[in-house]
């Protein structure tokens, strides 16, 4: 995607929440939403990346930011946190669910820790940040925009714990879509597909560890800023869904409406992808 960026701050003295907003897809949105001219606020768990990160947004795009240290899967600490937000700004106008970890383990080799683990972050931390804030975003006409998967169409082997966390969160935010009818809020679910993040350098693994893993590599690979950019546009025209597909539409197509072909023909080419 040919990145644009765009003189007109349209976000002026609007306040967005980035969770997990210190690397990757969630870095790059917050210093695209600082050009557009936001509020910004930051939750991570990196207390020292997120200095940087306030600091870097102030000297470099004139943005006025917050950093809190705060563990999306603790709903007191998020409550917390919330609250403080709205005594600084007065509310939030988009809540931006982008906190989230993977794993990569066979099901059988998968211990219950992990498929706890990656539900707290990335199911219960975006249900505990949105149910934290919706009264604010329903007082401001605000939007919710949530950071989902490709692995919604199109499901990646070893990874069933992250790909049922991704699922999970299609049916809590098009309920709430449905159940926010009639009021400004706006449900953006996006789904990118291979992205280059630091996400693969903290992966879950069977027994519960951490261990560094090779980047999958079927298809383009895109770029954070990229992603960002195509988010940035999407909250602005209010989408609902945004897919990002870095695999054609014939890999959506065949892992929806041909399952028994996407498993003959993509799979092996997603499980010989691990070796690299």
């Amino acid at each position: 995607m040919r990145r644009k960026v765009f003189t007109s701050r349209v976000l002026e003295r609007k306040v967005v929440l980035i969770t997990g907003g210190c690397a990757g897809i969630g870095r790059a949105l917050a210093v695209r939403m600082a050009q557009a001219g936001a509020r910004l606020v930051i939750f991570d768990l990196d207390q020292v990346a997120l200095d940087s990160l306030v600091q870097h947004l102030a000297d470099h795009h004139n943005a006025q930011a917050l950093g809190l240290r705060c563990d999306v899967s603790d709903r007191e600490a998020v409550q917390q946190a919330m609250t403080l937000v709205i005594e600084r700004y007065g509310g939030i106008d988009v809540l931006v669910n982008n906190a989230g970890i993977t794993h990569r383990s066979r099901v059988a080799d998968t211990s219950l820790t992990v498929f706890q683990r990656i539900m707290a972050v990335n199911f219960y931390g975006a249900l505990h940040c949105t149910q934290a804030a919706l009264p604010s975003l329903l007082a401001r006409g605000g939007q919710i925009i949530v950071l989902s998967s490709l692995s919604q169409y199109a499901p990646v082997p070893d990874r069933a714990a992250y790909n049922a966390s991704k699922h999970a969160l299609h049916g809590l935010f098009e309920t709430l879509r449905g159940e926010l009818q009639g009021s400004d809020v706006n449900v953006m679910l996006v789904c990118p597909g291979y992205t280059a993040t630091d996400l693969r350098k903290n992966v879950l693994v069977g027994d519960g560890s951490t261990a560094p893993q090779p980047v999958l590599t079927l298809g383009r690979v895109a770029s954070p800023q990229d992603v960002a950019e195509a988010i940035y546009r999407g909250a602005l025209r209010r989408r609902k869904l945004l897919v990002l597909s870095n695999l054609d539409w014939r890999a959506q197509l065949l892992a929806r409406c041909f399952p028994r072909l996407y498993q003959s023909l993509l799979l092996p080419r997603l499980l010989g992808s691990r070796a690299r």
